[in-house]
């Protein structure tokens, strides 16, 4: 599931990188903020999930 996260997050990365071939600044905005969607429900949604199933204060 970390993997998973991971592989979310870079793909957050790389559509945002990815807006620099449009030449639009507005869809080059909107792209971007894609991209930071996507980055943050990567670290927010999967890796947080992840993390919580294994959370110290669980361990008996």
């Amino acid at each position: 599931m970390i993997f998973i996260g991971l592989l979310v997050i870079m793909l957050g990365f790389v559509i945002s990188v990815l807006s620099l071939a449009l030449h639009s600044v507005g869809a080059q905005l909107a792209v971007v903020l894609f991209g930071l969607a996507v980055s943050l429900y990567g670290i927010m949604g999967v890796l947080n999930r992840a993390y919580l199933k294994n959370a110290i204060w669980k361990k008996g």
